[in-house]
């Protein structure tokens, strides 16, 4: 999904930063890429990003856990507990929030239960614009397939739920979210 935001951004003209987990997928061309391994490289290039971009749009599913303990060789099975320490990851949206300022930030809500409430509260927890909810226990939505069946949820409340749609058509309406709210803001 955020390389489809992505490359509609580019099409339309913006000047796009894509920061991007390991992924099997080609970049737009136009966007400037920046590629993490982990959590802490995506919130480290956010972070040396934010205070440059008028809009922040964050479609990653970022882990929320990663090991305590690394290891840069392999793990033999005999010589290793089978239990394995998490510790949490940093939430990128919300070490950024005081950051905000009038850009516009967008988070996505990847959820599989009660999608609608759990994303009403990410949007208020983080401070956002708008939040795109989508429901990944769909075969159809979410990761792994060119479609997407999301609900907007702004700030006011207001919620516009779209139908099953490819991927591109979610971007374009996201940006026309996106450039209409930047005038709004702008006209103030």
């Amino acid at each position: 999904m955020g390389y489809a935001v992505a490359a509609e951004a580019v099409r339309r003209g913006h000047e796009v930063t894509l920061i991007t987990g390991p992924v099997c997928l080609t970049a737009p061309p136009g966007a400037s890429v920046v590629r993490a391994v982990t959590a802490a490289d995506m919130a480290q290039a956010v972070h040396a990003r934010v205070d440059a971009c008028d809009a922040l749009v964050m479609a990653a599913a970022v882990a929320d856990w990663r090991p305590a303990a690394a290891s840069p060789r392999k793990l033999k099975k005999d010589r290793m507990s089978p239990v394995l320490h998490l510790e949490r990851t940093a939430d990128i949206l919300a070490t950024i929030r005081s950051r905000k300022g009038r850009r516009l930030f967008v988070g996505f809500a990847a959820e599989t239960d009660d999608v609608i409430s759990e994303a009403k509260r990410k949007l208020a927890d983080k401070g956002l614009d708008l939040i795109v909810a989508n429901d990944v226990s769909r075969p159809d939505s979410g990761f792994e397939v060119d479609t997407n069946q999301v609900a907007f949820i702004g700030a006011g409340g207001e919620i516009a739920e779209l139908p099953l749609l490819r991927k591109d058509e979610v971007a374009a309406r996201l940006l026309d979210w996106i450039e209409a709210r930047a005038r709004a803001v702008t006209s103030v």
